[in-house]
């Protein structure tokens, strides 16, 4: 035992009850003397040996000390003597998690949850985080095993739907949105009926939604986010019928709700832009992996990038991540340094690398969906010199209306309810494809929306042989497995089609601003 002559907090514990020992370390930690409590906590235990708090504190105080290996078989040994150990369960699960053991996670919380007792918060704690990690089926299947067992929770009912359309069960995800409609108070401010709107192509107005969102529409009691999403659902199913004029109403009432909520800055943006276009290329490169490839899809959002990523993830050798928020996180981190240094360098790929790559497939090709990545090409190439980078682009006017008819999370896409902050992305997202063409015209390959839907399997091959996948039918194979995390949750697992080119112009009658937006030069004409 640690003599108590050399440490007085512990020669003040000698003969304390486990509780005290405990208070002792949580006051050291929050004085930030991480070492007294690392010792205080140490010998706490060696006091009461099969103590479970004093071996949980010391399992968290190690990780805040960035050691991670000594905290995770603690947290083993714990959840031997303990399986139903929550808590345990659960920061062990985290750990697991900034370390990209995303199958490890899922296996952690699993053998949790095989135990009785569980409550349903934990059950829900289980299911956001799972769904953090990448893993819907599990994440599901937590909500599907409570609900099978009587729960009629509306969270689970929820989370369930939103988790089934993301692995393309969309019959389960329609059940279990109805559900919720049915028997929430919450169902709106959850934007339930655009999840429902989502999940099918209406032929007609006979269709039972249509007098279902309309009667949402006239709730006294719901408040104005909850009435944008009805007003986007309505959209939804009007457009889908044709009713273009009733479609463009509902936009406008739903996209000034959203537009006078959100605060996002056409100009900080526009300086960020242009700090990219006059950044110097990174003088040092990560030295590249030959085990595995990174593939990065980028572009405007709603420009192609998820029908792209679903097709090349049916090949057997490609995983999808979806869209990950690592590199950006990262890139900032490299951003705040004016030349960043080969430590920091390596250190992010190393980060992100382990984020992509996980302990779940032998994939040799990953691809990061991430569109707004076309902002960090540079970073990307100087972390990944092999990363291969598919730049998206559309018709101006066709992804604009496409992204003023989404209703995005909060925070996320803000600019997409004003048609000229539209246009600023999509005319900045054209001006870095070209700059980072003409600096690195060999690791992108520039893919138009209009060639992808006029012709898949062309462009299909062109970008198999390019990224040297082993030859794979593209179409044939049955649509993957992959979560897909995008608005198009629905239509991405379609067969390619071509209705969606020039639809701006059944809107330009009611929304003279489409007109207004134009192509960049290079883009307006085939590329080189």
């Amino acid at each position: 035992m640690t003599d108590p002559a050399v440490h007085p907090y512990i020669a003040n514990l000698t003969g304390a009850v486990e509780s005290e020992w405990l208070a002792c370390a949580r006051m050291l930690v929050s004085q930030k003397k991480m070492a007294d409590a690392l010792a205080v906590l140490r010998a706490g235990i060696q006091a009461y040996p099969s103590s479970a708090e004093l071996r949980l504190a010391l399992a968290g105080s190690l990780l805040e000390q960035d050691l991670p290996r000594e905290a995770e078989s603690i947290l083993h040994a714990l959840l031997a003597e303990h399986p139903g150990h929550a808590a345990a369960a659960f920061l062990l699960a985290r750990l697991l998690h900034g370390e990209g053991r995303m199958r490890a996670v899922a296996e952690t919380l699993r053998a949790l949850f095989a135990q009785p007792g569980q409550d349903i918060e934990h059950r829900i704690q289980a299911i956001e985080l799972l769904d953090d990690c990448g893993r819907p089926q599990e994440a599901l299947a937590l909500c599907e095993e409570s609900i099978a067992a009587g729960c009629n929770d509306s969270r689970l009912h929820v989370h369930a739907g939103r988790l089934a359309s993301q692995l393309g069960q969309f019959e389960l995800a329609r059940r279990r949105h109805s559900f919720v409609l049915e028997h929430s108070e919450q169902a709106l401010a959850w934007h339930v009926p655009l999840a429902l709107a989502e999940l099918q192509r209406y032929a007609d107005r006979t269709h039972p939604d249509f007098a279902r969102f309309s009667a949402l529409l006239q709730r006294t009691d719901a408040n104005t986010p909850e009435r944008a999403g009805v007003l986007f659902a309505l959209a939804k199913a009007y457009d889908d019928t044709g009713d273009y004029a009733e479609a463009a109403g509902y936009l406008r009432d739903a996209n000034a709700i959203r537009h006078a909520s959100v605060r996002w800055s056409r100009k900080l943006w526009r300086r960020s832009v242009e700090a990219r276009l006059q950044r110097a290329p990174p003088a040092y490169q990560h030295a590249a992996s030959t085990a595995w490839t990174p593939i990065f899809i980028v572009g405007a959002p709603r420009s192609g990038t998820t029908l792209i990523a679903e097709r090349l993830a049916r090949h057997p050798l490609v995983c999808l991540r979806g869209e990950q928020n690592w590199f950006p996180q990262l890139a900032s981190a490299l951003d705040d340094e004016a030349r960043p240094s080969r430590a920091l360098i390596d250190q992010a790929a190393n980060i992100y690398a382990r984020q992509l790559h996980q302990d779940d497939s032998d994939a040799q090709w990953f691809i990061d969906k991430q569109p707004f990545n076309f902002m960090h090409v540079d970073r990307i190439l100087a972390l990944f010199p092999n990363a291969r980078i598919i730049y998206c682009v559309r018709h101006a006017r066709d992804n604009a209306l496409s992204l003023w008819m989404q209703s995005f999370p909060a925070g996320v896409q803000d600019f997409a309810y004003d048609l000229n902050d539209i246009a600023a992305v999509i005319h900045d997202a054209q001006r870095l494809c070209v700059h980072w063409m003409q600096r690195y015209a060999a690791s992108i390959h520039v893919l138009r929306y209009e060639d992808m839907v006029a012709d898949a399997g062309a462009c299909l091959a062109s970008i198999s042989a390019w990224l040297n996948l082993p030859p794979h039918d593209l179409l044939a194979t049955s649509a993957s497995t992959s979560t897909l995390r995008t608005a198009s949750l629905w239509q991405a697992r379609q067969p390619v089609h071509n209705r969606s080119v020039g639809r701006w112009k059944h809107y330009a009658p009611f929304l003279p601003e489409l007109g207004r937006i134009r192509d960049l030069a290079p883009f307006s004409s085939p590329l080189p």
